[in-house]
């Protein structure tokens, strides 16, 4: 591999990794400063009131607030910790830390990829039915979510060119 084809690869790495850590600290950020509007999304989501209401299903619904809000802050906090992972990792990048930023980037996409793919995909879209509410149906947005942290985990392991121990090319 040229070193011209391994710099455009941690550019991609950097350019990519620093995109979805700016998404998610806007997420973040617009949760904490508007934090009524998507509560009243996750509080639907778990009461599964603008569901087909199936009998069979309805069991699910968690209908108590203080249970509902919890479930909100805790995806607060844990989009603001994935933000500060992928900035992190964006720093690395930029650094030339290539093995260090790998890993950030690594774990930043990973706690991204459990949000939006079994959090939200899994457990609020089929757990909790939301596929069947045309008001409160977030997939779309998680599936997007989703695949860019998959493209970003993947274009930061494409293969460098390795000059010495340090890492950098």
């Amino acid at each position: 591999m040229t070193t011209t084809t391994s710099r455009a690869l941690a550019l991609a790495g950097t350019v990519l990794t620093g995109i979805l850590a700016l998404y998610i600290t806007l997420v973040a950020v617009g949760n904490i400063t508007d934090f009524g509007t998507n509560q009243q999304f996750v509080r639907h989501v778990l009461a599964m009131d603008t569901t087909f209401k199936d009998e069979d299903l309805m069991w699910r619904a968690i209908t108590t607030r203080w249970v509902q809000d919890t479930a909100y802050v805790a995806i607060i906090v844990w989009e603001t910790l994935a933000a500060l992972v992928l900035l992190y990792a964006t720093w690395l990048w930029i650094r030339r830390s290539h093995d260090a930023a790998r890993r950030a980037t690594t774990y930043g996409t990973l706690m991204l990829m459990l949000l939006f793919g079994a959090g939200f995909i899994a457990i609020g879209g089929e757990w909790f039915a939301m596929w069947q509410s045309e008001a409160w149906n977030g997939l779309d947005a998680a599936t997007r979510v989703f695949l860019l942290s998959g493209v970003v985990l993947i274009a930061a392991h494409l293969p460098l060119e390795r000059a010495g121990a340090s890492g950098r090319p």
